[in-house]
């Protein structure tokens, strides 16, 4: 079966929500074996909302639709579908007495607007609205199929959940499983890991893998499509084992994982203290740290150290260092990196210098970086780095960095 998603509001074309009905609905489906191949949004207008209609009929099996199911005027979806679809509109007397009830409930006035709400497709399969008022529905008409959905998330998806999921099951004669798998990789770009991947990309059929780029990283999705899902998971387990053999020094989490959580877990499993010197990201590092519950049994403390005054008198880098080398140099991130976990007592000092941006500093052009570590045993390390984006850009991919160095040598 091919879905395809129309979400019906034009406060999503004008930018004021982002739609992440769509994205939601989109994992339920593969759960199920249903392929997504379009997401269509459309405003409130029922010329255009038919013309999608009548796109999506020619390409899809399942049709979605979101939003639009409200008391006003502008919700005009059931409105539209039963005319494209040549069928009426029904009352549906339970989920009007419902509305009639939660009037009663608060204590408001019920207008007679708000009975729109309880109009369903004459002859659809009502799926409970029990977040809210819309009942949502699904008629098969023909070949095609209909999913009326309201369009708040708070109230589509416990409906989707409890009664859409099982309604779509209904309708599909084969359960097909697709199952999939986010790898994550950091400090390798899209192409290189591609060209890495090559033989593996070209060659692919179930599972597939599908390289994605963003903010600094890439993933990589295995999707493995089966009617069982163990046999669609060791599909998978199998396509991992082959990319981490060619990449998996850059690999570091699954799915929802991120950098900062990743190493947050290490530190915190091997019982390590952590503390921060930090000048161009100026607490970037330690506010990504701070941002997880739990932080405090790892992070120590740190310091802000942006101008060289205070990397002197608070973290006593040497004055001949920062003549000699200046603040943007090897020197000086190792002695960061030492001076404050001694300072703060811990078992490791990370430390951030560098330009960043948007003009030179010191001679050094925008974006040159260097960070340093310093474990209790003794060993210090500093890693440079050549970043070529804006300000803000090359502050975040330092700290990303940061952890990704960190997370390195915690492994």
């Amino acid at each position: 079966m091919n879905a395809e998603i129309i979400a019906v509001g034009s406060e999503l074309l004008l930018g004021q929500i982002v739609n992440s009905n769509a994205q939601f609905i989109s994992e339920q489906l593969a759960d199920l074996g249903v392929n997504v191949y379009y997401h269509t949004s459309v405003g409130d207008n029922p010329a255009r909302l038919k013309h999608a209609i009548e796109v999506a009929q020619k390409r899809a099996d399942l049709l979605i639709f979101t939003g639009g199911l409200g008391p006003t005027k502008d919700d005009l979806t059931k409105e539209t579908i039963s005319n494209s679809l040549g069928t009426t509109l029904s009352m549906d007397n339970e989920a009007l007495e419902s509305i009639k009830t939660y009037f009663q409930r608060v204590n408001r006035e019920m207008t007679p607007n708000n009975e729109k709400q309880a109009l369903i497709l004459t002859d659809s399969h009502v799926l409970k609205n029990e977040n809210g008022m819309a009942p949502g529905m699904l008629l098969k008409k023909e070949d095609k199929a209909y999913m009326l959905l309201p369009g708040p998330p708070s109230e589509m998806r416990p409906m989707f959940e409890t009664y859409g999921k099982q309604a779509i099951l209904n309708l599909l004669q084969k359960k097909e499983v697709i199952h999939s798998r986010v790898l994550r990789f950091f400090g390798i770009g899209e192409a290189q890991l591609e060209t890495e991947l090559e033989e593996l990309i070209v060659n692919q059929t179930n599972p597939t893998i599908a390289p994605l780029a963003g903010d600094g990283e890439v993933t990589l999705r295995l999707t493995a499509k089966h009617e069982s899902r163990d046999i669609a998971v060791s599909l998978l387990d199998k396509v991992e084992k082959e990319v981490l053999q060619i990449v998996g020094e850059y690999f570091y989490g699954y799915n929802h994982d991120s950098l900062v959580e990743v190493g947050f877990n290490m530190l915190k499993k091997k019982s390590l203290t952590l503390s921060c010197a930090e000048s161009l990201t100026g607490g970037l590092f330690q506010g990504q740290l701070t941002s997880i519950p739990g932080a405090s049994e790892v992070l120590s403390g740190g310091v802000v150290c942006y101008q060289d005054e205070v990397k002197k008198k608070i973290l006593s880098v040497k004055e001949s260092t920062l003549k000699q080398y200046s603040a943007v140099s090897e020197q000086c991130a190792r002695e960061l990196a030492e001076n404050v976990r001694e300072l703060f007592a811990t078992d490791i000092g990370i430390s951030f210098t560098g330009v960043a941006g948007p003009g030179p500093f010191e001679g050094q052009p925008a974006g040159t970086v260097w960070i340093g570590l310093s474990m209790k045993d003794g060993r210090t390390k500093a890693f440079p780095l050549n970043l070529g984006g804006g300000r803000n850009g090359n502050r975040k991919r330092t700290a990303k960095y940061g952890w990704h160095y960190l997370i390195k040598e915690l492994s």
